[in-house]
């Protein structure tokens, strides 16, 4: 095989908040593995989190540990007994390998197994490197007319699908959505695909919420006033939907975390409505507001990244219901793979998803 001529450079982080490039060994796949040659990464919030935090909840970096779970790529080797992917295969990766023997996996909520492995959490390597050994069973062929870049984006695209799922979008009723980040953006358009409507969103930064409008033009915008307090932001929102109780969104998708949002969200939300907390925040928030959701019969949801979500969102690409391609604002390569961490770590770069790919030859 001609990839062992080729080094396997990686991008690593360590518990005191260092980031570099390294050399890796290449691993040989064992059975029920392959080995693929890793073509497009996306950059996450959660990379960057766990970077700069060095842990996220209970997740915590205890050593170096690399970075990347947004990934597609070509199959160039297979362990033993894989069969349903074959050498030269473009496939996307489901980043989480599961223990399939508890109750949650066996009743397909294998997302809430707490033996998950899960690529770029510690000590679990992740994918930005050229070569990278994972499960067969996480593989997902990609169509002809699907690029790498748009199979790495299917998997934000599966944490907004998997939110949207759970918040029970309908068609012609209402839906806002909280944050114009990529996940945000994500939920979106899978919400514009679900049917909601009409459909608002939010978020601090004029410039993101313009991208926002770009991407779906139907969306009207909101942007967050710090000055304002929670309801206050909320009775603005609610203006958008129309002037009465009725009008307001019976369905709120939280996508940023913070606790402030979260609780705009609770005063957005119509009587009887939900709230599906998408984003990732604070392991405990000081002023919920119990009583508020309590007396109005507003549900909260949460979500937990996703499962069984890679064929339907490869169908919604391929098949041309959303467009990923406008997500994608900036691209390195591999080499330097870390000044494209650098950049997508501060906001004032305007990055969406800044994605590293790797374009050389292997097979």
């Amino acid at each position: 095989m001609t990839y062992n001529t080729f080094p396997n450079p990686s991008l690593q982080i360590t518990k005191d908040h260092q980031i570099f490039i390294k050399e890796n060994p290449v691993e040989k796949p064992g059975p029920g593995q392959a080995l693929v040659h890793i073509t497009a990464t996306g950059i996450c919030g959660s990379d960057v989190h766990f970077w700069k935090h060095g842990q996220i909840g209970e997740l915590k970096v205890l050593g170096n540990c690399i970075m990347g779970h947004e990934t597609a790529g070509e199959v160039i080797e297979l362990g033993e007994g894989v069969t349903d992917v074959k050498i030269g295969d473009r496939v996307a990766i489901e980043p989480q390998v599961t223990c399939g023997k508890c109750f949650l996996c066996l009743q397909g909520d294998y997302n809430l197994c707490e033996n998950t492995k899960f690529l770029a959490v510690y000590p679990n390597d992740g994918s930005m490197q050229r070569f990278k050994v994972v499960n067969a069973q996480c593989l997902y062929k990609l169509p002809d007319n699907m690029s790498f870049e748009e199979g790495a984006l299917c998997e934000p695209l599966s944490v907004a699908y998997h939110g949207v799922e759970r918040a029970e979008l309908e068609l012609g009723r209402g839906a806002m959505i909280c944050g114009a980040g990529p996940i945000g953006l994500a939920t979106l358009v899978m919400a514009n695909a679900s049917g909601a409507s009409p459909l608002v969103i939010s978020d601090l930064s004029a410039e993101r919420l313009e991208f926002a409008k770009k991407l779906i033009p139907r969306v009207k915008t909101y942007q967050i006033d710090l000055k304002k307090s929670s309801e206050e932001n909320a009775e603005g929102i609610r203006e958008l939907f129309g002037p009465d109780e009725e009008d307001a969104p019976p369905r709120v998708l939280e996508c940023t975390g913070v606790e402030s949002s979260v609780i705009t969200a609770a005063y957005v939300a119509r009587r009887g409505g939900s709230i599906t907390v998408i984003g990732v925040g604070r392991p405990t928030f000081n002023n919920f507001p119990f009583m508020k959701l309590s007396l109005a019969e507003i549900d909260v949801k949460f979500i937990n990244r996703y499962h069984q979500s890679w064929p339907p969102v490869i169908k919604l690409i391929s098949e041309g219901i959303i467009d990923v391609k406008p997500f994608v604002t900036h691209r390195f390569p591999l080499e330097k793979a870390d000044e494209a961490m650098k950049l997508s770590s501060d906001p004032k770069n305007g990055s969406i998803k800044v994605i590293i790919e790797d374009k050389v030859k292997v097979l």
